[in-house]
């Protein structure tokens, strides 16, 4: 059946969306200056991202939770045609060659493929838990402050610090045991690689389907109404936007979508500002020009800027930016609680929901489906623990 409109998705006003469009305007001049033309798309994927992020609520912990908590899968669903959609691009691209583009930029095949040990399945199983007590997940932090959550603010600033205070003790993590990284697609080659992803992929789609039926009768319909303006969309068309996003960002970045490496980035250069001679320890002794320069010559650093503004402007035209500085001692508590283990787990594990879940799987790489175990069951322990105590 095709979808209708809402009444009330006219035109929207361009006062409404005009502060957005100036913040990516000045983002995107400053990171051309630094950078050249191409930073210029990266500030309009990031915008599209933060636009789709916000109109689907799609949000990697809100998903998890109704799982868990309500044997609801819709958003479950949505997370593996992301995850197919992509990956039936990025497979053959990694397996017969990058275009010439791309290798000039540095990326070349199997560069996303990373180790993984017990540092990183403790730091996944913290982002999980992280996930739940800050309330969103990497993307879903940038997108709700773009959207005017004061709250998710005191968890990205937590996020920020636990991203800087996890890079001075990376070196003594990394003594731990792991094991050398592993290619689905290199191994597998790029058709065995998709068909095992799409087998996983069908099982958590009729799973949960099946769950819900067993639960609740039926499986949870989908609402007909929306406006590509003001949403709500569906998870589907959120899922749809974030291939092109994840497809658009290998092809003009050269790399997997990340997020979390920008918010380790800002700490030092902020703690570097107040004398913290970050430069010194060991993860950032080959990075040191990063803290040195601009912000804005930072690809991933440009592109969470411009996934806020996006979300901002999103909420602008949908008329439901209000932000409330009302949070209460528990929702602080909460939220620096999650996002000192989401920012320090991010970098133990090699990323964040969208680092290494999805840019990991996308890339064929072991590590993406390890992360995704131990980061669901870090959620899945502290929902069951929150309800409890509720």
């Amino acid at each position: 059946m095709s979808a209708t409109v809402t009444k009330s998705s006219g035109p929207v006003p361009v006062i409404r969306t005009l502060p957005a469009l100036i913040a990516l305007t000045a983002v995107a001049w400053l990171a051309v200056d630094e950078r050249g033309l191409r930073m210029a798309l990266v500030v309009a994927i990031g915008a599209f991202a933060g636009f789709a992020l916000y109109h689907a609520a799609f949000g990697f912990t809100g998903a998890w939770k109704r799982i868990i908590t309500e044997r609801r899968g819709a958003g479950l669903r949505a997370q593996m045609l992301l995850l197919v959609g992509t990956s039936l691009i990025t497979y053959p691209l990694l397996a017969y060659g990058l275009p010439e583009f791309l290798a000039e930029s540095g990326a070349r095949s199997g560069a996303f493929v990373f180790s993984m040990g017990v540092a990183a399945a403790i730091g996944a199983t913290m982002f999980g838990a992280g996930m739940q007590l800050g309330g969103g997940c990497g993307s879903g932090t940038l997108f709700t402050v773009g959207g005017g959550s004061t709250r998710m603010i005191v968890t990205l600033a937590a996020f920020i610090a636990g991203s800087l205070w996890a890079t001075h003790d990376l070196p003594a993590w990394r003594e731990l045991p792991r094991v050398a990284p592993v290619s689905l697609v290199r191994d597998f080659g790029p058709w065995t690689a998709l068909a095992i992803l799409a087998a996983f992929a069908a099982l958590v789609v009729f799973g949960t389907r099946a769950l819900e039926r067993k639960t609740h009768g039926g499986v949870e319909p989908m609402k007909r109404e929306w406006s590509f303006w003001r949403g709500p969309w569906r998870p589907l068309y959120g899922a749809v936007a974030l291939i092109i996003v994840s497809i658009a960002t290998i092809l003009v970045v050269g790399r997997p979508w990340g997020i979390t490496s920008g918010f380790a980035l800002w700490g030092a250069k902020i703690a570097t500002t107040f004398g913290v001679d970050v430069a010194a320890w060991p993860y950032w002794r080959g990075q040191a020009g990063r803290i040195e320069v601009s912000v804005f010559s930072d690809v991933t650093s440009v592109m969470n800027f411009a996934i806020v503004i996006g979300a901002f402007g999103a909420a602008m035209a949908a008329g439901r930016f209000k932000p409330t500085l009302s949070i209460g001692w528990r929702g602080v508590a909460t939220a620096i609680a999650g996002g000192l283990l989401m920012g320090y787990g991010a970098r133990l594990s090699g990323g964040c929901n969208i680092g290494a879940y999805l840019g990991g799987i996308i890339s064929g790489s072991l590590h993406g489906w390890v992360w995704l175990v131990f980061a669901f069951a870090g959620s899945t322990a502290t929902v069951l623990a929150l309800n409890k105590r509720a």
